[in-house]
């Protein structure tokens, strides 16, 4: 298998290389080389960016607006992307969101809601988890009853990343609680703005508040608002979820985040010598960049299956757990490179602060990634969960 790039795909990543030197800001380049948050301002105004070139939602079709990429190219432009040090693309409304409508949604839905997910009128954010349906997400409590042309509903959705800036949010919400646990599950899309909705954030170990918990209480949600069939949401949930965990492996991220290990551990020293020469830190260093290898030939093939319109199946969740464990690890030799200098956790190093850092520059951000990574093999369905689909699906256990 010739994993080389074609004289086009060559091409192709030139031009990526010349459109990100000529547009990308060095002010968000720099907070994303150093580890620090990026705001509501700073995410809009890089997906402007993207858009107005046409490329914001990689893998859309050409007809809503998407730049219809194979996913050689969408793996090219990722890995561009992560070396240019360029923000990540929030995935709520382009990744997630945008399939189901696509595929699922009414020809008024995908008209009205697909071009306001392009030009950023709408934040969305993911209803999903409750308190008591997290990995078990059939067990879902949140309640809506057909009142007249609206749904009434009424319920508690939690770990709800980046609601805080949200005017949207995709739920799902009981419509029968007769029926079976995953056959009364309806798709929502409910208005943040409407009264009786109510985000209260969620402070974080590392000092943040990504997440949030979002109450609602006798909120009225158009029928028109309602996804495909009443009952017959979780379809488009599992559909929806194996485009996220194909996601969240993150190969971008980790290309990324191994370069900057690899700068970390020429600097430090160990013996004398630069880190990156210490016999027990380069083995693991080389495992992980072995099995970073092999995922992103898996990757190629697993976009390539969503590219020819088929959601993608159990090597999503295989993707899942491989992705997050490999940034995990890269996160572990990370906190490992820098020491002591990873003890200290200064949550100002996230925002900037006036303060001479603790130790070097890049060692401020590392505790708090390597906290905040810990979620990576929770969410979008736990690794333990993938592991049991796997062993379900593939070796019939």
């Amino acid at each position: 298998m010739d994993l080389s790039d074609t004289p086009e795909e060559l091409a192709f990543r030139e031009e990526v290389r010349a459109f990100l030197s000529a547009h990308l800001p060095a002010r968000l380049s720099d907070r994303v080389r150093a580890g620090k948050s990026l705001s509501k301002e700073d995410h809009e105004a890089w997906h402007a960016m993207l858009n107005t070139k046409g490329w914001l939602a990689g893998s859309w079709p050409k007809e809503y607006g998407g730049a219809g990429w194979n996913a050689v190219e969408r793996h090219i432009f990722e890995e561009e992307c992560a070396l240019a040090y360029a923000p990540r693309i929030l995935p709520f409304g382009l990744a997630m969101l945008g399939p189901v409508l696509q595929a699922f949604g009414s020809p008024a839905q995908k008209d009205y809601w697909l071009p306001r997910i392009l030009s950023g009128a709408d934040w969305w954010c993911q209803g999903y988890s409750e308190p008591g349906a997290g990995s078990d997400l059939a067990s879902l409590k949140t309640r809506a009853v057909r009142d007249g042309d609206h749904y009434l509903v009424n319920g508690q959705k939690t770990w709800t990343t980046l609601g805080q800036h949200a005017n949207m949010i995709f739920c799902l919400v009981r419509t029968d609680p007769a029926a079976k646990a995953q056959e009364g599950i309806s798709f929502l899309l409910i208005d943040m703005t409407a009264p009786g909705v109510e985000v209260r954030p969620i402070l974080l170990l590392d000092g943040t508040a990504e997440v949030n918990e979002v109450w609602f209480t006798d909120v009225r949600v158009p029928v028109e608002n309602l996804v495909g069939e009443e009952n017959k949401g979780w379809t488009y949930a599992k559909y929806l979820l194996t485009h996220e965990r194909t996601n969240i492996a993150g190969v971008g991220f980790s290309i990324a985040g191994l370069e900057r290990l690899k700068h970390i551990a020429r600097i430090e020293r160990s013996g004398g010598r630069p880190l990156i020469e210490n016999p027990h830190f380069a083995a693991r260093l080389a495992k992980v960049e072995i099995d970073l290898m092999a995922m992103a030939t898996t990757n190629l093939r697993v976009i390539s299956r969503a590219a020819e319109g088929q959601a993608p199946g159990v090597e999503s969740s295989m993707l899942k757990v491989k992705g997050t464990v490999i940034r995990q690890e890269i996160n572990d030799l990370t906190r490992r490179a820098v020491g002591p200098y990873a003890m200290p956790f200064v949550s100002e190093a996230l925002e900037g602060a006036n303060e001479p850092p603790v130790g070097p520059d890049y060692a401020g951000p590392v505790a708090a990634q390597y906290f905040n990574n810990r979620k990576l093999s929770i969410y979008g369905g736990s690794n333990e969960v993938q592991r049991q689909i796997i062993a379900k699906t593939l070796l019939e256990l």
